[in-house]
């Protein structure tokens, strides 16, 4: 029996020290897996965090840049407003203009328009009332000046336009109102509003 226990002993003890060897180098392979991963976990988190940053970077850049288009948008829509406000001022202060002024810019735009003097003047309500008489009678004068028949006449018609006049023969018509004139002068103001409004920001 003493035999026995001692072989018994010496193959446990045998068995323990293969176990605790064992069990080192699992724990020393389990650690150097661990590392292993660790390390890679850490290379990965970096990689996202550095995507992450660049796709911060760009995702910044990118509302950086629409925030400046749409700042300049902006801009130019307040500018347009602007220029578009002073165009409609104009028009409200030709309708204004002192009658005896007024008066005489409509005379020459209708003797300017007029062809063969027969036309006919076409008013709106206000103007019909109040100064187309008087319009009438000084575009005769300039046509009559001009060599042409002075029979402009006030046409029966009125016009749903703020001022001015339209000139009109049969199916001719040439718009002299004062919406008009502005119009067609836009292309060539506009651009030197621009710069007399906006010249610090150049």
């Amino acid at each position: 029996m003493d035999g026995i226990n001692k072989i018994t002993e010496r193959i446990a003890a045998e068995a323990r020290e293969e176990i605790s060897a064992l069990q080192a180098e699992t724990a020393e392979k389990c650690k150097a897996i661990k590392d292993e991963f660790n390390a890679k976990a850490q290379e990965e988190y970096w990689r996202l965090i550095g995507e992450g940053t660049k796709d911060c970077e760009t995702q910044v850049k990118r509302l950086a840049g629409t925030a400046d288009m749409e700042a300049k948008k902006s801009m130019l829509a307040m500018k347009q407003e602007t220029i578009a406000h002073i165009f409609d001022l104009s028009i409200a202060g030709l309708c204004a203009l002192p009658e005896n002024k007024y008066v005489d810019f409509l005379s020459k735009q209708a003797a300017k328009a007029a062809v063969t003097g027969l036309e006919e003047l076409v008013f709106n309500a206000k103007d019909k009332a109040s100064c187309a008489k008087a319009v009438t009678k000084a575009a005769n004068e300039l046509l009559k000046n001009r060599g042409l028949l002075p029979k402009l006449t006030i046409s029966e018609k009125t016009g749903s336009f703020r001022g001015g006049l339209m000139v009109k023969q049969g199916d001719i018509e040439v718009n002299c109102t004062v919406e008009k004139l502005v119009e067609l002068s836009k292309s060539e103001l506009a651009p030197q509003l621009a710069e007399l409004l906006f010249a610090e920001e150049v």
